[in-house]
C-alpha cells in the first residue's frame, strides 16, 4: 500500500501533540481521521480541540469526524466506535495513542494518579482495542499502533518512576499479546516509540520540560513514521517494537535536522531507550 487515501483511522487522544500530528499526515494522503478525545472546549493554555483538528485536517483534504470521548468510560468508547463505523463504513487502523504521564517516583505518587495512568494507558489501550478489532477484521490490511516503548526489564527503567513505568509497558504487553492473538486474522499490532524527546505540550509540563524542549523533535517525525508502519502489509508486519528514527532510516532518510526544533542543540534521548 502506497498511502493511506480512504483509508479510516481513529486516533485516541489526539485533540494536540503526536496524535494530532498522525492525524494530520494521514489527512494529507486524503483518509478518514476519527478525532477522538476529550478536548471539546478552548483551554485558556493548551492548544487545540477536537474540532479545531478536524477542521486542519479536512483543509488538507482529509475528512475528519470529532467524536468526544473519555478512553476511561466504556460507552463512550463503544459509542466512538460506532459513530467512525456508522460514518465511514468501518474501521481499518486504530492509534492507541491517549496517555496520562506522572514521573516520580513510589512514596510520591498519589494513588489517584497511579489509577489515571492506568485507567488511560493500560485499560484504554485494551478497550479501544477490544471494541475496534470486530471492525478491523472485515478490514484490508488492518493495523493496530500503540505509541509505547520497547519492553526492557532494566531496573534502571523501574526505579525512576515505577507506576508510569507499569502502565507504559502495559501498552507495550498489549502489542505482543494482541499480535500473537490475531496474526492468523491478520492484524498487524504493533509499537512505536521516538527516539528524542517530542516538543508536546505534554513535555512542557512536566519539571524541566521547558528547557526540554529546545533539545526535541517535532511530532511530524513520529506521524511520518507511523504512516510508513500503516501502509506495510498487515500479515507481514506484526509484534515488533518500532522507534520513529529507525523506521525512517529504513526508507532512505539520512537527514533529520527538519523535524529538530533548535538543531544547533544536543537531541535529548526518550525514556526508555
Amino acid at each position: 500500500m502506497n498511502d493511506l487515501n480512504g483509508k479510516t483511522l481513529l486516533i485516541t487522544g489526539s485533540s494536540r501533540g503526536i496524535g494530532e500530528a498522525i492525524g494530520l499526515r494521514a489527512a494529507r494522503d486524503g483518509a478518514n481521521v476519527v478525532i477522538a478525545a476529550k478536548t471539546t472546549d478552548a483551554h485558556p493554555i493548551l492548544p487545540g480541540t477536537i474540532f479545531t483538528v478536524a477542521e486542519n485536517l479536512r483543509a488538507l483534504g482529509g475528512k475528519a469526524l470529532a467524536v468526544p470521548m473519555d478512553i476511561r468510560d466504556e460507552t463512550q468508547v463503544r459509542r466512538a466506535v460506532d459513530m467512525a463505523v456508522a460514518e465511514f463504513g468501518g474501521i481499518d487502523i486504530l492509534i492507541n495513542n491517549a496517555s496520562a504521564i506522572f514521573l516520580a517516583g513510589t512514596l510520591e505518587t498519589p494513588l489517584k494518579r497511579f489509577d489515571l495512568m492506568h485507567q488511560v494507558n493500560v485499560r484504554g489501550t485494551f478497550a479501544m482495542s477490544q471494541a475496534c478489532v470486530p471492525f478491523l477484521l472485515k478490514a484490508q490490511n488492518p493495523h493496530i499502533l500503540n505509541l509505547s516503548p520497547p519492553v526492557s526489564l532494566e531496573p534502571h527503567w523501574f526505579g525512576s518512576s515505577l507506576a508510569y513505568t507499569l502502565s507504559k509497558y502495559g501498552m507495550s504487553l498489549c502489542v505482543l499479546g494482541m499480535a500473537a492473538e490475531f496474526r492468523k486474522e491478520g492484524i498487524a499490532v504493533n509499537a512505536l516509540w521516538p527516539r528524542t524527546v517530542i516538543a508536546t505540550v505534554a513535555l512542557q509540563a512536566i519539571p524541566g520540560g521547558q528547557e526540554l524542549v529546545k533539545r526535541a523533535r517535532r511530532p511530524a517525525i513520529v506521524a511520518d513514521a507511523a504512516r510508513t508502519i500503516l501502509c506495510k502489509n498487515s500479515r507481514e508486519c506484526t509484534g515488533q517494537f518500532f522507534i520513529d528514527e529507525a523506521v525512517l532510516r529504513a526508507e532512505g532518510i539520512s537527514d533529520f535536522s527538519p523535524y529538530a526544533v533548535d538543531a544547533s542543540e544536543t537531541l535529548q534521548t526518550d525514556l526508555f531507550l
